[in-house]
């Protein structure tokens, strides 16, 4: 499978504090009228922690449902249980998803032994094309760049997102195995592609996903003057979509933008008023907002 692109890690959207099908419908519209390359819901985005496990199911098949193989689905199906991560990336599979992130399994801190037999069984017992992903602000533990050798070599792991913050993990990854490596960072999309990466997992795209999609290809191209370009332009959002935990700002500059109700599940909500004055502002300066 080619993993290639710019993918939108979609937000969850709710309304009297129950997912809203109709709405998550129309958000896969948006992305496939914009040409994106592939959908990633119930990740870190898709508020995957306070979904129930019938909700988080059900989320990813709407998504494959919509979406009618127009664009390449990769289900968030990880969990700090490995059992539990078993049994939704069979659902996922199940539901037709052509991949599943999975995680590093948060809170339990497991050695990289742990995590290498993690993946490793999510990958055997179920078949479907893996995705690891490495947020250590997330998860308090990285998956090292040897444990992410070890596991290149199973047929069905087939890439890695990056979202560790660090450019230079991409080159140490690429300098000891082919995996494909994926941005996990809107403002570091750019400078990973340039040493190897292959695209971007986005949060910006939820919003701009012509414009993510075209500085993706750009930049896989190697038109990276026209890339740089985008870059520029969008990086203020790119940036303040992170004035607040993720996915608060997205969903604000989304329910700005009128593209869905802005709810939330406790302990995520609203945000502060003072960072909402300024995405607000920095959606005008960018062209997103009138």
């Amino acid at each position: 499978m080619k993993i290639e692109g710019a993918f939108t890690a979609v937000i969850t959207p709710f309304k009297n504090g129950d997912v809203d099908t109709q709405c998550l419908k129309r958000l896969v519209e948006f992305q496939i009228a914009a040409g994106i390359d592939g959908i990633v819901p119930v990740g870190t985005t898709g508020e995957s922690p306070t979904l129930s496990v019938e909700e988080h199911i059900g989320v990813i098949e709407t998504v494959v449902s919509a979406a009618k193989g127009r664009c390449l689905v990769i289900a968030g199906t990880g969990a700090n249980s490995t059992a539990e991560a078993v049994h939704l990336t069979l659902a996922a599979k199940r539901a037709g998803a052509d991949a599943t992130l999975q995680v590093t399994p948060y809170y339990n801190k497991p050695t990289q032994e742990g995590l290498f037999r993690h993946f490793s069984e999510i990958a055997d017992e179920v078949g479907l094309p893996v995705v690891l992903y490495n947020i250590p602000g997330r998860s308090s533990i990285s998956i090292s760049v040897e444990t992410i050798e070890k596991l290149s070599k199973n047929k069905n792991i087939v890439a890695v997102k990056e979202a560790g913050g660090s450019v230079e993990r991409v080159s140490a990854i690429l300098d000891v195995c082919g995996i494909t490596v994926l941005s996990g960072d809107d403002s570091l999309a750019l400078p990973m592609i340039s040493v190897g990466a292959k695209g971007v997992v986005s949060v910006a795209s939820n919003v701009i996903p012509s414009q993510v999609k075209s500085m993706t290809d750009a930049a896989l191209r190697g038109n990276f003057a026209e890339a740089l370009r985008i870059h520029k332009k969008y990086y203020p959002f790119f940036r303040d979509i992170f004035l607040e935990t993720n996915p608060i700002p997205i969903k604000a500059a989304m329910a700005v933008k009128k593209m869905t109700e802005e709810e939330y599940r406790l302990p995520i909500c609203q945000m502060s008023d003072k960072h909402r004055d300024v995405l607000i502002k920095t959606m005008k300066i960018c062209g997103i907002l009138d």
